[in-house]
């Protein structure tokens, strides 16, 4: 039979037997926040287009080529002014608009928020990079502090190494601040490096060199790649400020033992960063290596209509994390789907067999049953295909004994107990 309907092209189905590798990975940067004191956000899954276009910068990949529009069905032109709707390109942005929206730095100087949600991108699909695609990500806004910085980076190093995804290497830079002795002067000494050899560039980077020469640092085509190695680094157009927040950035690393490489033309791609950069690269990733990345964001939420207010954050692709774990050869035990399963031995024995099956699953465990009238001997193989600690067999014998016949499949023992004992020995033996 033909297949009429597939997943769009840059999608995927997440299946029943990937599931526990997902929660994993979700459960486990839970957990990190949890313990650097970062709570949960849910953000719309689609946003004005506007908010993008003032944070991640109108002459963006993001905006001008990646976003996907959302408008009624049937409508050629969204329906008015205020209507003009984006999925979600990008998670920072987002978490922004909220906190300001709902005034959430009048009830706290310092906000620190995690998200994991689904990210769209209109983008070519390789190895990871899909256009919906999974990131988890956090946000702490209210401080100019470098060691908040620091923690930031700490979160993104202690997660990727407890979840299975280690073997990364930690890019640094700083790309300063929008005083005129700091990154415009940097952008100049860019402009007129990047003008000698123009013409070699990309169309989108001499698009770009005008507007934006830093997105050319950015660039993924080998000649622009090439002709960037010899660029001016950030690093050495720093103002004093930027240079001693970057120092205590960098030093306060090393007393946490957490290793890094200096890397003077790492920009990041978005506008609304400043100061402090990061990637956490992998090198079994391929050609699209980075993992996780962000950093300070300073004048973002002034950008949006708020009070000045500075911040940092990280995003992380959650597909990414889970081609770092293959490559690193991670595997899951293998997890039940029930632990117990009754198996009918006789017509009569339905009635029974439904309602100690409500009851198991009223207490806390996780239980079955068969619905398609097979043989006790294919029950029994369907059981162990589930995976079940016990099978409680339930037939004429039982009925007549007020009993169910209990088999533990793990260690190949069969008992009959009272039914109302039943509920109580499976609680003990499971530890519930």
């Amino acid at each position: 039979m033909a297949i009429r309907f597939k997943a769009p092209r840059g999608t995927k189905d997440i299946l029943p037997e990937e599931i526990a590798e997902w929660r994993l990975v979700e459960e486990t940067f839970r957990q990190w926040c949890a313990r650097y004191g970062y709570r949960e956000i849910r953000t719309p899954a689609f946003e004005d287009i506007g908010l993008f276009e003032r944070t991640v910068g109108a002459t963006s990949d993001i905006v001008q080529k990646q976003m996907f529009a959302v408008m009624p069905y049937g409508a050629r032109h969204p329906v008015s002014e205020e209507e003009r709707w984006v999925l979600r390109p990008e998670g920072t942005a987002p978490v922004a608009r909220a906190l300001i929206e709902h005034g959430l730095l009048q009830q706290s100087p310092l906000v620190k928020l995690f998200y994991i949600a689904p990210i769209f991108r209109y983008e070519r699909p390789q190895a990871g990079r899909f256009r919906q695609h999974h990131q988890c990500g956090v946000e702490a806004i209210g401080s100019p502090n470098p060691l908040l910085d620091v923690e930031v980076i700490a979160l993104g190093n202690d997660f990727l190494n407890s979840v299975g995804a280690s073997g990364f290497s930690i890019h640094l830079n700083s790309i300063g601040c929008l005083r005129e002795d700091c990154r415009p002067r940097y952008r100049q000494a860019l402009i007129a490096f990047l003008q000698a050899h123009e013409g070699d560039l990309c169309e989108d980077c001499q698009r770009r060199l005008p507007t934006n020469p830093l997105r050319v640092l950015d660039c993924k085509e080998e000649e622009c790649r090439t002709i960037v190695k010899d660029a001016p680094v950030t690093l050495d157009y720093l103002c004093d400020e930027c240079r001693t927040h970057f120092a205590v950035v960098c030093e306060n690393l090393e007393r946490l033992d957490i290793a890094y490489e200096l890397d003077g033309r790492l920009v990041r791609g978005l506008d609304y960063y400043t100061r402090t950069v990061f990637e956490f690269v992998h090198p079994k990733l391929g050609a699209h290596s980075t993992v996780l990345g962000g950093g300070r964001y300073d004048g973002l939420i002034a950008e949006l209509g708020g009070e000045p207010t500075p911040g940092v954050g990280f995003g992380c692709g959650i597909e990414r994390v889970l081609l770092v774990r293959q490559a690193n050869q991670q595997r899951l035990p293998s997890e039940p789907i029930v632990d117990a399963f009754i198996a009918i031995a006789s017509p009569d024995a339905e009635q029974q067999a439904m309602q100690l099956l409500y009851q198991l699953r009223q207490v806390g465990i996780r239980a079955d049953r068969d619905y398609f009238g097979r043989s006790l001997k294919a029950q029994m193989r369907y059981a162990d295909k589930l995976g079940a600690r016990f099978v409680l067999i339930v037939g004429e014998d039982e009925l007549r004994e007020n009993a169910v016949t209990i088999r533990d499949m793990q260690r190949s023992e069969q008992w009959r107990e009272l039914r109302e004992r039943v509920i109580t020995v499976l609680q003990e033996r499971l530890s519930l």
